[in-house]
């Protein structure tokens, strides 16, 4: 039986969508249905479609008490809006559904497992969540909770854990049918760990192991955490707090990190091999992946940044979106991220420009717009001094632009979007070492949706994602070197 909260957001977001232009949201990345979106929940394939849960506030373009919107696609990148799954309304949960997955029962049905969390007054007045896991089961659409919730509490961790930190758990089914949850928690130590606990039938569940623990190496509390093999190794995503920088790697204190490795079946312990970031821009945040049925290993993430969350579209209608669909591999032991193939099939409008020399500022006549796949090769002119600098200037008009650049003497790749019309002094750059391009040559697509852009480096060996809410008919693109610059362009508009 859906609760009164669930129906008050129900409806409140089947009026409230109808007030939102749907030129202004991004075409081919899922936003909100209305109101706010953070994490993604519960990616997962169901009676033959995708489904994306998010956390979600339907009431204002802020963070609230959260609940979990839904959409469903069958391309993953053309998305439905279907009711809203989950409203805090137990007392487990009255300070929030938070982050979870889903998984498919053997008897057809979808069950989601997420974070309840309730608000606890301590001793000297302050408050504190408590933070336990919780199930509910249903057809796809509606969804009940079940009556032995909460299924995992403070009981359950092994000694030391925090039941203030523990959160987001990825369930998955193991090939013998039994399941594990895989959910981020924090030791005694204060800083991250990701524990793993087992259940035969899904919904009686106890301790199994310790997956991986941080020891105060990345950042602090680890959140959802996702674990899965990939091209014959083990690969551990998860989303620390307050990282230190190291290098040019974790520049965004609460970002995303990829642990490459192997997996021990025996103690069902995670063994490290080497680490990365997944997103060296500036919105990337609590990654979630999925299977496709073709076997692809597919990832999306909160394209937004908590230090950021001032920064927002100047309707104010709706806050948050999810990254474009990414396809994961790994190459000589790092993780490669590529744009959904899918997405070529809506390419039009294709416009070639080869052997271009860029010396000074460059405008091609049909490259312009904010629905673009752009494709560009960079590489020195013969017999002239290395280029000092090479920048792509997009969402640009008179007074607006957002830009790419690349200075191969230091190997820095750099976004910029200081001048994208913000008003609010928050994070406006990022840059990233791109090892091995000291001789001016590099690679680069730039994926724009209206209101963002994703840029893949030498073929998704490193991805730098930001939002960028400039004015829509800010449509100008130029190309500038100091120096001189060769480069190969191909442009497609995105339509349909």
């Amino acid at each position: 039986m859906t609760s009164q909260a669930l129906q008050k957001a129900r409806k409140y977001e089947i009026t409230a969508e109808r007030t939102i232009v749907e030129e202004e949201r991004p075409a081919f990345h899922l936003s909100p249905r209305a109101g706010w979106m953070n994490d993604p929940n519960g990616f997962c394939r169901y009676q033959g479609k995708y489904h994306l849960f998010y956390q979600y506030y339907p009431y204002e373009p802020k963070w609230g008490p959260m609940h979990w919107g839904h959409a469903v696609s069958e391309d993953l990148l053309h998305w439905e809006y279907l009711p809203a799954a989950l409203a805090p309304d137990m007392p487990y949960d009255q300070g929030g559904c938070f982050s979870g997955s889903a998984i498919e029962l053997p008897d057809g049905k979808l069950m989601l497992m997420y974070t309840g969390v309730r608000k606890e007054e301590q001793p000297d007045g302050t408050i504190l969540d408590v933070q336990t896991q919780c199930l509910a089961v249903g057809d796809g659409i509606d969804f009940e909770k079940y009556a032995g919730n909460p299924v995992l509490t403070e009981e359950d961790l092994p000694a030391g854990s925090s039941r203030n930190d523990f959160r987001d758990p990825k369930i998955v089914v193991r090939k013998d049918g039994t399941y594990r949850s895989y959910i981020g928690n924090r030791p005694a130590d204060g800083s991250g760990q990701v524990l793993c606990f087992q259940s035969a039938d899904g919904f009686h569940w106890s301790f199994q192991s310790i997956l991986d623990s941080n020891g105060n190496r990345l950042g602090k509390m680890w959140e959802c955490p996702d674990f899965f093999g990939l091209d014959g190794k083990h690969v551990l995503l998860v989303s620390p707090q307050d990282m230190l920088p190291q290098g040019f790697e974790y520049h965004n204190g609460n970002g995303t990190v990829c642990l490459i490795g192997r997996f021990d079946e025996e103690t069902e312990t995670f063994i490290e091999e080497s680490n990365q970031a997944v997103d060296y821009g500036i919105d990337f945040y609590a990654s979630q992946t999925v299977q496709m049925s073709d076997g692809r290993r597919v990832m999306i993430g909160w394209m937004q940044n908590w230090d950021t969350c001032e920064f927002r579209a100047h309707h104010g209608k709706w806050q948050g979106q999810m990254s474009l669909p990414r396809e994961l591999s790994i190459k000589n032991g790092r993780l490669y991220q590529a744009p959904l193939r899918e997405l070529e099939a809506f390419r039009q409008n294709k416009a070639v420009y080869q052997n271009a020399l860029i010396t000074g500022d460059k405008v091609f006549p049909d490259i312009c717009g904010r629905r673009l796949d752009l494709e560009v090769s960079v590489r020195p002119e013969e017999g002239e001094e290395l280029y000092r600098k090479f920048s792509i200037h997009f969402a640009r008009n008179e007074m607006y632009h957002t830009t790419v650049s690349f200075r191969p003497h230091e190997e820095v790749l750099k976004i910029d979007r200081k001048f994208s019309g913000s008003r609010r002094a928050i994070i406006h750059q990022r840059r990233s070492k791109v090892a091995g391009s000291s001789d001016g040559f590099i690679k680069l697509r730039l994926i724009l949706d209206r209101c963002s852009v994703e840029v893949f480096v030498n073929d998704g060996e490193q991805v730098m994602t930001a939002v960028c809410f400039t004015d829509l008919d800010a449509e100008g693109i130029m190309f500038t070197a100091d120096g001189a610059a060769r480069i190969d362009v191909v442009k497609y508009d995105l339509i349909g």
